[in-house]
């Protein structure tokens, strides 16, 4: 074997390895973190990473076209499926409460008060539980019974 060949074939083991490495993390992050977002994070940053590697790894390893071009496919179709699917799983679960709120920096999706119902706020589903479910329905019966004085006092 010439020394081309046995560097080449360090890269590959390299890059294998790390790659391996990166998956494993991405697996432990999704038993060991504690609610959805986190999990979502660590389902797909590190295991896209990592799944390049091992790609790029045998591409490096198998050196033929025919290999090097389904691993490419692989790795392509990784990256546009991970990200989208992480994405939405994470949206579904914001909307079903199953996002521990008091650990998020920054609340995007979270509409303030005053805008709309008081008890569904948002884009979540009807069937969503409130976050606060006593002050939310007591709040949206004071509006109810305010809003029939006026139709009351009017007619």
């Amino acid at each position: 074997m010439s020394a081309l060949e046995v560097a080449r074939d360090a890269l590959a083991v390299v890059l294998l390895l790390s790659g391996a490495l990166l998956c494993l993390t991405a697996g432990l992050g999704l038993l060991r973190f504690p609610d959805v977002l986190t999990r979502m994070h660590a389902g797909t940053k590190p295991q896209v990473l990592g799944v390049l590697l091992i790609m790029v790894g045998a591409a490096i390893r198998l050196q033929g076209w025919s290999a090097t071009w389904m691993l490419l496919l692989v790795a392509v179709f990784q990256m546009l499926t991970a990200p989208v699917s992480a994405h939405m799983v994470s949206r579904v679960a914001y909307r079903r409460r199953h996002v521990r709120r008091d650990r998020l920096l920054v609340d995007e999706l979270h509409t303030g008060a005053g805008v709309g119902d008081r008890v569904y706020r948002g884009d979540e589903p009807a069937d969503a539980p409130p976050e606060e479910p006593g002050a939310a329905l007591r709040e949206s019966r004071r509006e109810g019974r305010r809003e029939g004085r006026r139709e009351d006092g009017a007619g």
